[in-house]
C-alpha cells in the first residue's frame, strides 16, 4: 500500500485534497490512515517513487528506508521513514551537533585538548569496557592514549573517518541525554543515542542507538539550511562532513565533482548513509537510505547508489556520466 504525503504532516494524514468552490473559497479534506506498517511515498518527481521502488524490490534487503527533501523545489519522497534501524554510525551526526550546541553556549571550547583514554562505563552497571582496534575504522587514535587531542580534531575523525574511539570521547563529554534533549528540540523524536560504541553489557539487553529515515533527514535539513545551532556552526559541520573517507555510497551514485556532505554507518547487515548533495547551480537536497538484510555490503553499497542516482536525475534532470 502506497499513499503520497504532504510535508511536514505527521505520517497517519493523507495529503489534503484542495477542491475549488465558488463564492465559498477551498474545501480541505483529508483522511487518515490507519495502517503504520505500510511503505509510505509522498510527492516527487518523475515518476521518482516507481523507480526507487523497482531498485528496492530488486535487492535482497529486508528493508529500506528513504528519505528525500528538495530544497530547491520542497519535493519529498518518504518510503518506511519511520521504520526503526540500528543507527550504527549515523548517531555520530547528533553528537556532533550537540557538541556544536554546547560550544555556542560557552559549555566547551573545540579547541581545548581531552586526554585521550580507552576505558569508559558501560550504561547498564557503570562497569568498565574498552574498544578493540581491530573493530574500529581508524586506529591510529589508539597508538595516542595517555596523549591529548583537541575537541574539533576528534569530531573530525569521528564523522570523517568514523573513529569509534573518538566518538566515546566526545559523547562521554556531552552525555547521551543532551544530544537526546536536543534531537527531540529539533523535532527528531525518533532518534536513540544511549550509549558510546561497544558497550556489550547494553548490547545485550537491547540498549542500542536506533535511528529512522524520517528523523535523520529532519537534522540534515537543519544543517543544510544553516539552522542546526546557529548559521556558522551549521557551515562547520556541513565542511566537516564534506571530508568523508568512506563514499561507497550515495557518492557514488552521483557525477563525478558533485559535492556531498555526508555520514555513513555500517554494522553486520546493516548499511546506511545520509547526505547534503549539492548539484551545481541549484540549492541542494537531503537524502538518507537506510538498509537492513543485505548479506554482502558490496550490494547495499550498490544499492544506496543506484538510489542516489536515480534522485539526482530526477531532481537535475541529468543522467550520471560515467
Amino acid at each position: 500500500m502506497r499513499y503520497h504525503q504532504a510535508p511536514d504532516q505527521p505520517s497517519f494524514l493523507k495529503p489534503c485534497l484542495l477542491l475549488r468552490l465558488p463564492l465559498i473559497g477551498i474545501l480541505v479534506i483529508c483522511s487518515f490512515s490507519f495502517s503504520r506498517a505500510f511503505p509510505i511515498i509522498a510527492a516527487a518527481p518523475n515518476d521518482l517513487d516507481k523507480k526507487v521502488d523497482e531498485l528496492i524490490r530488486a535487492s535482497s534487503a529486508e528493508t529500506v528506508a528513504v528519505a528525500y527533501y528538495d530544497l530547491a523545489t520542497g519535493a519529498e519522497l518518504l518510503i518506511n521513514p519511520d521504520a526503526t534501524f540500528h543507527a550504527a554510525s549515523m548517531m555520530k551526526v547528533p553528537v556532533m551537533m550537540e557538541i556544536f550546541r554546547q560550544a555556542a553556549a560557552g559549555k566547551l571550547s573545540l579547541d581545548k585538548r581531552i586526554p585521550i583514554k580507552n576505558g569508559f562505563a558501560s550504561i547498564v552497571d557503570g562497569s568498565h569496557y574498552s574498544l578493540t582496534p581491530e573493530s574500529d575504522s581508524y586506529q591510529q587514535l589508539y597508538t595516542r592514549v595517555g596523549q591529548t587531542e583537541t575537541i574539533r580534531e576528534l569530531i573530525r575523525l569521528m564523522i570523517t573517518v568514523s573513529s569509534n574511539l573518538a566518538t566515546n570521547l566526545l559523547i562521554e563529554r556531552v552525555t547521551p541525554e543532551r544530544v537526546m534533549d536536543l534531537m527531540h528540540t529539533l523535532g527528531a523524536k525518533h532518534i536513540r543515542v544511549l550509549r558510546g560504541v561497544e558497550d556489550g553489557k547494553a548490547f545485550e539487553k537491547g540498549l542500542n542507538n536506533t535511528t529512522t529515515a524520517r528523523d535523520l533527514m529532519i537534522i540534515l535539513r537543519r544543517i543544510a539550511e544553516r539552522r542546526a545551532v546557529s548559521a556558522k556552526a551549521s557551515d562547520e559541520m556541513i565542511k566537516i562532513m564534506l571530508g568523508q573517507k568512506f563514499n561507497e555510497g550515495i557518492p557514488a551514485g552521483l557525477p563525478l565533482g558533485t559535492r556531498v556532505s555526508h555520514k555513513t554507518g555500517s554494522i553486520t547487515r546493516i548499511n546506511h548513509d545520509a547526505a547534503i548533495v549539492y548539484p551545481p547551480r541549484r540549492k541542494p537536497y537531503v537524502l538518507v537510505v537506510l538498509t537492513r538484510g543485505i548479506e554482502d555490503e558490496k550490494r547495499s553499497h550498490k544499492l544506496i547508489a543506484d538510489i542516489s542516482r536515480v534522485v539526482y536525475e530526477a531532481g537535475s534532470g541529468e543522467r550520471k556520466r560515467e
